[in-house]
């Protein structure tokens, strides 16, 4: 659930005079505790110990991509803005960070896969953000309404979930929960389910696969089948954190969502939160095992034009030192990049604080392994994450739901929209 916890945030200053200040753009996290608490032992002890200034804006997650547009337009803005997902589109305006990657590496070992795979320019060879946590995208389902329809361990398959989801709907009147408006929830969403029936949106090589083999189209009409069966008209409208609100208050069955969606409820209702389940996302059609997308994949830039870039650089390195931390004030949303700072990792998810039960979180322990970096299966690429923020694939999907455009049509309009997009950025 985003929301902005105000426009600015200002820390003591010990003096006005040359004193350095940092400013930084933050998005804003689901759980807005977790901001009060980064903004005061984070940021705030980093200022003291730097003898800094530092002014923090908060940023809804939805209004994220404009403020980094708008500040670049203007040549001018944040020293660090900090991004829920790769912004590969901005790497032109944005120091390579490289340097930050190595100085963490010296105490914490080169940097991950996925961090790698979401950071890096395969054709500059620069590193254009710094990622420092992830958070995982789990299928959650409520055990009880499942129970009712013989699967009390939810659904293993998208088979399943038709299924399943669809003797829900008849027998208790509750519709399946997958976001479908354009929103980060339905991206994440609706790109695993494509991807799960083996369809890609680029190649390795960034060429054009969406509208190629007949995988778009079954996953298309996949999504239709299961709207009409177990769906409901809302989820064609939810506004961002729709679904996680549907959820809340047990008008769905299951939804795709970061973990923020289950520690949510243990906050507001410990009862709704007893009787929810996760597990990794569902199995696709073509046999190849589980495949996900981070829901967040928390990416910071130093802007070029940063005025205290000497100072960014070392915020976002010294933030690693602070990951421990940063995973248990996150309720254990935030989970590191670089392992060795939380190395009990799987025993506090085999043994969560605030699970009921506390063995819940432990279909976690392998997410690392079956998560993959937004523009699968390639880079991270300016291509893939404008596709991304335009909402290219969560439209393309709403269309065929709605009957406005067949699978087919729907597949060769997208495609269309995605070469226009990468014939812009051929020309850049």
């Amino acid at each position: 659930m985003s929301a902005a916890l105000g426009p600015f945030v200002h820390f003591p200053v010990r003096t006005q005079i040359q004193q350095k200040t940092l400013k930084i753009a933050k998005w804003a996290h689901f759980l807005p505790e977790y901001d009060s608490w980064f903004e005061a032992a984070v940021i705030g002890k980093w200022g003291e110990l730097h003898d800094t200034r530092v002014v923090v804006e908060h940023i809804p997650v939805e209004s994220i991509h404009a403020s980094a547009s708008g500040e670049i337009r203007a040549g001018k803005g944040h020293d660090v803005f900090m991004f829920p997902w790769p912004p590969a589109e901005f790497h032109q305006h944005t120091i390579d960070h490289a340097e930050v990657y190595q100085s963490v590496a010296f105490k914490y070992g080169a940097l991950d896969r996925l961090a790698h795979r979401s950071t890096f320019n395969s054709k500059t060879k620069n590193y254009f953000a710094f990622a420092d946590y992830w958070i995982p995208t789990p299928l959650h389902y409520f055990e009880d309404y499942w129970r009712q329809v013989g699967m009390p361990f939810g659904p293993m398959h998208y088979g399943s979930l038709r299924s399943g989801g669809k003797r829900i709907r008849e027998e208790l009147g509750i519709p399946c929960g997958l976001a479908m408006a354009p929103t980060l929830e339905s991206n994440v969403t609706l790109h695993t389910l494509l991807f799960a029936f083996g369809a890609r949106v680029l190649d390795p090589d960034g060429r054009i696969t969406i509208n190629t083999g007949a995988r778009t189209i079954e996953a298309l009409k996949y999504a239709k089948a299961l709207y009409q069966d177990a769906g409901t008209p809302e989820q064609l409208n939810w506004p961002a954190s729709g679904n996680v609100h549907a959820m809340l208050a047990r008008k769905t069955s299951c939804s795709l969502n970061g973990i923020s969606l289950l520690r949510t409820a243990e906050l507001q209702n410990p009862q709704v939160a007893s009787k929810i389940r996760i597990q990794p996302p569902l199995l696709g059609s073509t046999g190849t095992g589980v495949f996900g997308l981070p829901h967040v994949t928390n990416c910071s830039v130093v802007w070029n034009f940063a005025e205290n870039r000497e100072g960014a650089k070392q915020f976002l390195a010294d933030l690693i030192d602070n990951s421990k931390a940063i995973y248990e004030k996150s309720r254990g949303c935030n989970f590191p990049l670089y392992q060795k700072t939380v190395p009990d990792l799987i025993v506090r998810l085999e043994n969560d604080a605030t699970g009921d039960p506390p063995f819940k979180y432990k279909e976690l322990k392998d997410a690392l392994h079956w998560t993959h970096n937004l523009g699968f299966p390639g880079y991270a690429t300016p291509v893939s994450m404008e596709v991304f923020n335009k909402f290219v694939i969560p439209r393309m999907f709403i269309s065929v739901a709605k009957g406005e455009l067949s699978p087919e049509d729907a597949a060769r309009m997208a495609e269309a929209e995605i070469t226009k997009i990468a014939e812009k950025w051929k020309q850049v």
